[in-house]
């Protein structure tokens, strides 16, 4: 069985910085790309970053030059940093990770509960 937990959420002011971790463990053969994922109230949950397992990443526009992701293979840990924090950001975040479970043969997308983040005064 394959679990992926995220921590790091939580109120911070407009302007402030948040770190979120995402630790997957189990059961795992190989794991692809990683991510993290958005859902604010009353909107579809959207794409924030990715990264590839060799380091490739990609943002969205909203969040270019705000947040940077990372990942530490040996540990299967995703991490998103998120600076200069502003209210049009707080939503759920949601780690998402590409992986091959051991004993199959093909790749799954498997996500985290969640961990909200507010920003706000």
């Amino acid at each position: 069985q394959v679990q992926l937990v995220e921590s790091g959420g939580g109120l911070v002011q407009p302007g402030g910085s948040l770190r979120l971790s995402c630790a997957a463990s189990g059961s795992i053969f190989k794991i692809n790309a990683m991510g993290w994922y958005r859902q604010a109230p009353g909107k579809q949950r959207e794409l924030v970053a990715t990264i590839t397992t060799g380091g490739s990443t990609r943002y969205a526009d909203s969040v270019k030059g705000r947040f940077s992701i990372s990942r530490d293979n040996a540990k299967n840990t995703v991490y998103l940093q998120m600076n200069s924090l502003k209210p049009e950001d707080t939503a759920v975040y949601y780690c998402n990770a590409d992986l091959i479970p051991v004993g199959r043969l093909r790749e799954y997308a498997y996500w985290g509960q969640g961990t909200q983040v507010t920003v706000s005064s």
